[in-house]
């Protein structure tokens, strides 16, 4: 790492610290006995310091999309709840605004997708941000429409707005850079992050005229279904299978649960190898889905720590979780005695597949 990245890191890193600390200590006077004129401030302090939040954040994800591509945290969603959560973000904002915002959701109550979940709001944040920074007053429309496609679920975002806010036109530059002469960056921001992640997802963005005065921008993104739930074998225990989820990132730690839990398997997590070990020891667990990057002690370290636990906890089948899955780093993990590799982001059917195997290997060949 240069040392202006290191810099950047430190500073983005130290902003956003510090405006958690402005937002917990605004969240704490808020619960103060306070003038009229003294929740004012209150609450604009609270909002400029959310407003810088989210600027860091999204600054940081441009970052990390344009340097590293997009990673995305897969798991079930359903995409009603997708359209509630946007209402619930966006309304205040949008009502503070002097702005009306109407959302709607047309499709099957219960249609879901594998999706992730962050990213889809970050889409719609980036249109909306800026139909409600132009509309100035009315009223901004945010809908999606879900149906079946060829065994995939086709989504259709759609944001009405003032007329201009269509996103169809070939200078992503020079658009951005209008928008933020006119709406600040924050909004400049987000409308950028949303166009990076709508092309990383193999999306597409088209513009239709509205009579009048507005423009609605429409965003079209195929996702892929949720598979059927198969229960994953248990070695003739009669129960389904507990398994332990290491990773010391929090999100990756919930999607792996999301999806052992889809295959009616039960699960525990731990953040790091060292409490992998401990948490190995008890016997409880039919199978241990390891992260190799990890603080304190990695996933190699830990199962080799595990395979020298005497009994039959020390050969509880391990499949490695990693961004690193080439033949060489594969073989690597393998001869640290791990049983099989799921390579990051987990798509659920590779997934399954390395539960299959590890957890019923005869069963898994005769299938195959």
């Amino acid at each position: 790492m240069s040392l202006p990245e290191f810099f950047f890191d430190r500073v983005t890193a130290d902003i956003r610290q510090q405006m958690d600390g402005v937002l917990a200590l605004t969240e704490q006077l808020a619960r103060q006995r306070l003038t009229v004129d003294g929740e004012a401030c209150v609450a604009s302090v609270a909002e400029a310091a959310a407003s810088v939040r989210r600027m860091v954040d999204a600054a940081l994800d441009l970052r990390t999309v344009a340097q590293n591509g997009l990673e995305l945290q897969v798991e079930p969603v359903r995409l009603r709840d997708v359209m509630d959560e946007i209402h619930e973000r966006w309304q205040p904002r949008a009502a503070s605004a002097g702005v009306t915002l109407l959302v709607s959701y047309d499709g099957d109550p219960e249609a879901a997708a594998m999706a992730d979940r962050k990213r889809l709001l970050q889409i719609f944040d980036g249109f909306i941000g800026e139909a409600v920074g132009a509309q100035g007053r009315g009223a901004v429309e945010a809908g999606l429409h879900v149906q079946a496609a060829d065994g995939r679920v086709r989504l259709e975002g759609r944001v009405r707005g003032p007329r201009g806010s269509s996103w169809d036109d070939q200078d992503v530059e020079g658009r951005v850079r209008g928008i933020e002469a006119r709406l600040g960056l924050e909004v400049a921001l987000d409308a950028l992050l949303a166009r990076h992640l709508l092309t990383s997802m193999d999306g597409r963005v088209s513009n239709v005229a509205n009579a009048g005065a507005s423009d609605t921008a429409a965003f079209h993104i195929l996702l892929a279904p949720i598979p059927e739930t198969v229960e994953a074998p248990a070695e003739d225990t009669g129960r389904a299978a507990h398994i332990l989820v290491v990773d010391d990132n929090a999100t990756n730690r919930m999607v792996a649960q999301s999806l052992v839990e889809m295959f009616d398997c039960t699960s525990e997590a731990a953040e790091d190898g060292e409490a992998a070990v401990e948490a190995a020891r008890t016997g409880r667990f039919d199978l241990i889905l390891m992260d190799i990057r990890m603080p304190r002690m990695d996933g190699v370290a830990a199962t080799r720590a595990i395979r020298a636990l005497p009994g039959p906890v020390g050969a509880t089948p391990i499949i490695a979780l990693t961004a690193n899955a080439d033949p060489d780093d594969a073989e690597a993990y393998l001869a640290a005695g791990m049983n099989g590799v799921v390579e990051k982001p987990m798509k659920p059917e590779h997934l399954l597949t390395a539960l299959q195997q590890a957890l019923d290997p005869e069963g898994a060949a005769a299938a195959a």
